[in-house]
């Protein structure tokens, strides 16, 4: 019993150390009307409110707009998505294959992780903005290459 309580230690203060050392270097607010934008693809657009979401091991925040009509093909991630729908609905759905009856419509202040490499899609039927946070790197990874929304705006 008392090598499991010093292991637990061990590993409570390791986590403690881990979060110590990726701690905020600054105090940060900033309010709606000052967040940056940047263009995601059409119809899309993020904004990184904390960290950088490539690094690896590094904590992120970020936020993504997406216009009414808007559709992201099925894809996946290396790490863990945390999402909290901040404005409109947002509508995602698990699977390789993009299925508007195998979704679920996500209100302000419904939130879900998806874990790593889940293969999932989603879509809006209004302006919607979602927040996302985790642990980098974050980046997205199309089932199928050629459904990329930003490859499919530059050849056209």
């Amino acid at each position: 019993m008392k090598k499991q309580t010093t292991l637990l230690l061990v590993a409570v203060l390791a986590l403690a150390a881990l979060c110590f050392a990726q701690a905020a270097t600054e105090h940060k607010m900033v309010a709606p009307e000052a967040i940056k934008w940047n263009p995601l693809w059409p119809g899309s657009e993020m904004a990184v409110l904390s960290r950088n979401p490539l690094k690896e091991g590094e904590p992120f925040v970020l936020r993504v707009k997406f216009a009414a009509g808007s559709k992201v093909p099925p894809h996946w991630h290396p790490s863990d998505e945390h999402l909290t729908v901040i404005k409109g609905a947002f509508h995602m759905g698990k699977g390789e294959k993009f299925d508007e009856s195998a979704g679920h419509v996500m209100t302000p202040g419904s939130y879900m992780v998806m874990p790593k490499q889940t293969p999932h899609f989603a879509w809006t039927k209004e302006e919607t903005i979602v927040q996302v946070h985790g642990i980098g790197p974050f980046k997205t990874n199309w089932v199928n290459p050629a459904d990329d929304p930003a490859k499919k705006a530059s050849s056209n």
